[in-house]
């Protein structure tokens, strides 16, 4: 294993911060990495590094793939959470990420600002990974791209229908959209819609806006969605239920895409919502391989946060 100059500090704080060309390079490693977790053959690389984990929101995916993936590069891991720690308290979030920046080799935040994360990031001296903030979830996306480059090969010149929020997960879509080189179908309930400007996208050729979710999914290569309520906005839960009733992803939106077209969802799913169980649970969902991605793709970042490219 030869190993490059470690690179400079890197932040991965929304899917833009990293180009098409470093990319493809993740998605190598992940593809790599998976093959030597299947066939339980030790990849090691981060032997002696640590990787602290802090939540402000809780998550089951997020930790357990960040955790397991850590103490299988050979790491260790130090959980924290806002009710264990100052940062629930009144020390300021920069003072945090100077302090906890100093005994640890990488940092991984889940919590509701941007704002926050970016200000943590200014002030720590290792990189700082998105977990996932209200406005993005670029991890989560990594290994949507991932999921599908598995079963169908490049997303290139391919088209993504989002069915539901227009929130982190459609926002994190649209800026994967741009770099990658392929198309979203948007269709959200009025007064949900992606705006583009907290999206962080530059222009409008790379996604398409749909009042009509069943003309979102005509002909998508790929339909997902998410809950109706994220975390954070528990409060417009019946709001929201009105909202988007016709916004579940059902049976016959599968049928007027493409034949092989792909389900995911980022879960946790709310069956009989957002999606029908017979879409999620049928012959066209990926989503456990979606979940387990997680994993691999956050292994393949990880190592190339620390270690830059490896051949």
């Amino acid at each position: 294993m030869s190993t490059a100059a470690a690179p400079a500090i890197r932040h991965y704080l929304q899917f833009g911060d990293f180009s098409a060309d470093e990319y493809a390079h993740l998605f190598a490693r992940a593809a790599l990495i998976k093959k030597k977790f299947k066939t339980y053959e030790k990849h090691q690389p981060l032997t002696d590094r640590t990787l602290a984990m802090i939540f402000e929101k809780a998550s089951t995916r997020t930790r357990v793939s960040f955790e397991a993936g850590m103490y299988q590069m050979g790491g260790s891991v130090v959980h924290l959470t806002t009710g264990d720690s100052q940062l629930g308290r009144a020390e300021p979030i920069e003072d945090s990420a100077k302090v906890i920046s100093r005994m640890v080799d990488l940092v991984m935040i889940r919590t509701f600002e941007q704002a926050k994360i970016e200000a943590f990031a200014a002030h720590s001296r290792v990189p700082v990974i998105n977990g996932l903030t209200n406005e993005f979830h670029p991890c989560q996306i990594l290994a949507d791209i991932f999921t599908y480059i598995e079963h169908r090969g490049s997303i290139q010149g391919k088209t993504v229908a989002w069915v539901g929020d227009g929130n982190n997960m459609a926002n994190t879509w649209l800026q994967a959209a741009e770099i990658l080189g392929f198309t979203v179908h948007v269709s959200t309930p009025t007064g949900y819609e992606v705006d583009q400007a907290v999206a962080g996208v530059r222009s409008s050729s790379s996604y398409k806006v749909f009042k009509d979710p069943m003309e979102a999914c005509r002909g998508a290569d790929l339909v997902t969605t998410d809950v109706w309520t994220s975390m954070g906005y528990e409060a417009e839960n019946e709001a929201r239920r009105q909202a988007f009733a016709d916004w579940c992803v059902d049976q016959d939106m599968m049928r007027i895409a493409k034949p092989d077209a792909l389900f995911m969802h980022c879960l946790p799913a709310h069956r009989g919502e957002e999606v029908e169980a017979e879409v999620i649970d049928g012959p066209q969902s990926v989503v456990w391989d979606e979940a387990e991605n997680r994993m691999h793709v956050q292994k393949a970042l990880m190592e190339y946060l620390l270690l830059g490219r490896i051949s």
